[in-house]
């Protein structure tokens, strides 16, 4: 049986830390256990949903969409409207299955919300003249008026929901933010490329 040798008065003084030490001479933790873990802010016996982490942001995002949403007259269930709008305006997908990706939205679910921009004069469907079986989306005029308004609303939006903040409580807010993000990414396994753009 290994007996543990208790930590020096000096980290330092033989040169060695509990990493470098001989595993021979270290008490190991038991199987299935880890010592670097630190308590987590929930827990069940305290778990209060409004409190909850989704549920604050969902709120926030529910929110900020439904203001975006009045100020554009582009309405939307689950996904607004405006968002296949903006991404098709800045390059940054022009086919359903680009858009369903990049939106985190299933092919059929953005058919269907494509079906109702193309109603309404917004974009138009194209297909590829080098593959047939592709269809791009293409903006029309009125899409990309609706489309180079959504910059504008978004920042007044996002203004308001701000309010009260202080430039470095802002900033402080968007690292925290990006740290958060990082975590939840590796959590999902997805990266940070894939879900920004």
């Amino acid at each position: 049986m290994t007996t543990p040798i208790p930590p020096p008065t000096d980290a330092k003084s033989d040169g060695l830390s509990a990493v470098d030490s001989p595993a021979e001479e270290r008490e190991l933790p038991e199987s299935g256990t880890r010592t670097d873990e630190k308590p987590g802010f929930f827990s069940p016996e305290t778990y209060e949903p409004q409190e909850s982490l989704l549920y604050m942001l969902r709120r926030a995002m529910i929110g900020i969409n439904q203001a975006v949403n009045e100020q554009t007259d582009l309405g939307g269930t689950s996904l607004p409207q405006w968002v296949p709008l903006h991404k098709v305006h800045l390059g940054h997908a022009n086919t359903v299955a680009d858009l369903a990706r990049k939106c985190t939205q299933d092919a059929g679910a953005m058919t269907r919300l494509l079906d109702r921009l193309e109603a309404k004069g917004l974009c138009r469907r194209v297909r590829s003249e080098s593959d047939r079986r592709v269809v791009h989306i293409e903006l029309t005029p009125e899409g990309v008026t609706a489309a180079e308004q959504v910059p504008v609303v978004l920042s007044r939006v996002y203004n308001a929901a701000l309010q009260g903040f202080s430039e470095d409580e802002w900033k402080t807010f968007q690292h925290l933010l990006g740290r958060l993000i990082g975590n939840a990414e590796g959590l999902s396994g997805k990266t940070a490329k894939e879900r920004a753009e």
